[in-house]
C-alpha cells in the first residue's frame, strides 16, 4: 500500500484586481435584506461594486449601480425613496463636499446610511463628515474586502451570535467516496475540538450518514425542506439525531417512495437556519449537477470536491473548479481530497500527473485500504473509532484541522501539513 500524503490546496490565494485575497472575506457575515444604490464616476469602482454583487454575502441584497456624481444622486432621490445605502464615489475637493453633499442630505430619509469613496485622504474632512451622519469615508483605491467590512460594519449587529460556517462534500463521481469523507471529517471536527456539528445528508433518496453512524431516526431532512415555514431553531432541533456528544445529524429518509425535485433555494431556509445552530455544519451533497446543488454549493463556505484517480473524475472535477470558480469569484478555490487510490490491479492516473492536469494541489489523498473501510461501514463506526492509528485517521484529522483553519496539534508524518499548518497559524 502506497504511503499516505497530503498537501495543503493554495488555489485561489492569489491577490484579485483590487488587492484583496479570497481569505480576507472568509469572516464576514451575509448581509441581511437591504437596498444598495452605488453611484459611481470611475469604471474601477463600477467593476468593483459589480464584483460586490457577484458576491455570495451580498445573496440577499438588492444592489443597483448607477453612473453619476452625488449630484445625480441628488437629482435622483428627489423623486423617488432612498435605499438603505447608498455608496458615492466622488473626486470632490474636501473643502467643497460637504457643500455638495447638502442637496441629497435635504431628500434622504432618516435611517439611510452614506459610504463616501473619496480621493483625498484628509483626517479632518474624515472627522467632518462622520460629525455630519456620513457612515463611512473611504480613499480610493478600495478592496472589496475593506467595502464590504464596511457595509457589514453598518448593517451587521457586533453584538449578534456568530454565524457558523457551512462546509460542502461533493463526488466528482458517483462511488468515489465523497460522503464518507464527509462524514469522518464531521466526526473529526466534533471530536477533534468539542465543537457542537451538525452533519446534514442532503442525498434524500440515497443518503448513507444514518447507516454509517447507526442510525435509524424517525425524522430528517426530509420535513425541514417540505416545511420551510415552520423551519426553527426549535423544530429543527426536534429533526436532529444525536450520533456522539458533539455531533448531531440530519438525516436523510433513504426511501424511494416519492421523487425529490427541488427548486434551486429549496434548501436556503435550512443553510441559514443551521448557521445559527451550530459552529460547524458539514453538507453531504449528492453527485449531481441541479439547479439546488448549484445554490447550495455557491452558498457554502468551503467546499471539498472527492475524486478517484481515473479518467472521469478528472474531467468532473476540471468542471466542477471552473463552475465553481463562476458561482464562487471571490472564494477560495474548492479543496481536493483524491481518494481510493492504488486499488490493485485497477489502471489509474498518478496522483501527481492528476494535480498536474488541473493545476491544483491535493488537499490529501487517501490510500485504497478495503478491509478499515469495509469494517468501519459495517460497523457502523467511523475510521478513527476503529483504528485511530491508521494513516486514514490521520488524514481526517488533518482535513479537520485545515477545513476549520487550526493549526495540527501534532507534527504530521513524512510529507504532511504539519508544516505549513504551522506556518497558517503563525500568519
Amino acid at each position: 500500500m502506497s504511503p499516505i500524503e497530503y498537501s495543503i490546496d493554495t488555489g485561489g490565494a492569489e491577490l484579485a484586481a483590487d488587492g484583496s485575497r479570497p481569505g480576507d472575506l472568509d469572516q464576514l457575515r451575509p448581509l441581511p435584506r437591504i437596498s444598495i444604490h452605488a453611484f459611481c464616476e470611475s469604471e474601477a469602482i463600477q467593476r468593483l461594486m459589480e464584483r460586490c454583487g457577484q458576491d455570495r454575502r451580498m445573496a440577499k441584497v438588492s444592489l443597483r449601480i448607477t453612473g453619476g456624481s452625488i449630484a445625480a444622486a441628488a437629482n435622483m432621490f428627489a423623486s423617488v425613496s432612498t435605499p438603505n445605502l447608498i455608496i458615492l464615489e466622488t473626486a470632490t475637493e474636501p473643502r467643497s463636499l460637504l457643500a455638495e453633499l447638502a442637496p441629497l442630505a435635504e431628500v434622504c430619509d432618516p435611517t439611510t446610511k452614506v459610504v463616501i469613496i473619496g480621493r483625498h485622504n484628509d483626517i479632518a474632512l474624515y472627522r467632518e463628515l462622520i460629525r455630519n451622519g456620513i457612515s463611512e469615508y473611504m480613499v480610493a483605491p478600495v478592496a472589496m474586502a475593506d467595502l464590504l467590512t464596511a457595509v457589514t460594519a453598518i448593517f451587521v449587529d457586533p453584538e449578534a451570535e456568530p454565524v457558523g460556517r457551512n462546509l460542502a462534500f461533493i463526488g466528482a463521481k458517483g462511488g468515489c467516496g465523497s460522503s464518507v469523507i464527509a462524514h469522518n471529517c464531521a466526526w473529526g471536527i466534533s471530536n477533534l475540538f468539542s465543537t457542537e456539528t451538525i452533519l446534514a445528508d442532503l442525498d434524500l433518496p440515497y443518503g448513507t450518514a444514518n447507516i454509517n453512524f447507526d442510525q435509524d431516526p424517525p425524522q430528517g431532512i426530509a420535513e425541514a425542506v417540505s416545511a420551510p415555514d415552520r423551519l426553527d431553531e426549535v423544530f429543527l432541533d426536534r429533526l436532529l439525531t444525536k450520533c456522539s456528544e458533539h455531533l448531531s445529524l440530519l438525516a436523510a429518509p433513504s426511501m424511494l417512495d416519492r421523487a425529490y425535485d427541488f427548486e434551486a433555494g429549496a434548501f436556503q431556509p435550512i443553510l441559514e437556519i443551521l448557521q445559527r445552530s451550530a459552529p460547524v455544519s458539514v453538507l453531504d451533497v449528492p453527485h449531481g449537477w441541479s439547479d439546488w446543488t448549484r445554490s447550495v454549493l455557491g452558498e457554502a463556505d468551503e467546499v471539498v470536491i472527492t475524486a478517484a484517480p481515473d479518467l472521469a473524475s478528472l474531467r468532473n472535477t476540471k468542471n466542477l473548479l471552473d463552475a465553481l470558480k463562476k458561482l464562487r469569484p471571490n472564494d477560495r478555490a474548492p479543496h481536493l481530497v483524491l481518494n481510493q487510490v492504488g486499488m490493485p490491479k485497477r489502471p489509474e492516473i498518478a496522483p501527481n500527473e492528476f494535480c498536474e492536469s488541473l493545476e491544483v494541489e491535493a488537499a490529501a489523498i487517501i490510500p485504497f485500504d478495503a478491509v478499515l473501510f469495509g469494517n468501519a461501514a459495517n460497523s457502523g463506526r467511523m475510521i478513527a473509532e476503529i483504528d485511530r492509528k491508521s494513516p486514514a485517521a490521520e488524514t481526517f484529522s488533518q482535513l479537520a484541522h485545515l477545513l476549520t483553519g487550526r493549526t495540527a496539534i501534532k507534527k504530521a508524518r513524512k510529507g504532511g501539513l504539519g508544516k505549513v499548518l504551522a506556518k497558517l497559524g503563525r500568519r
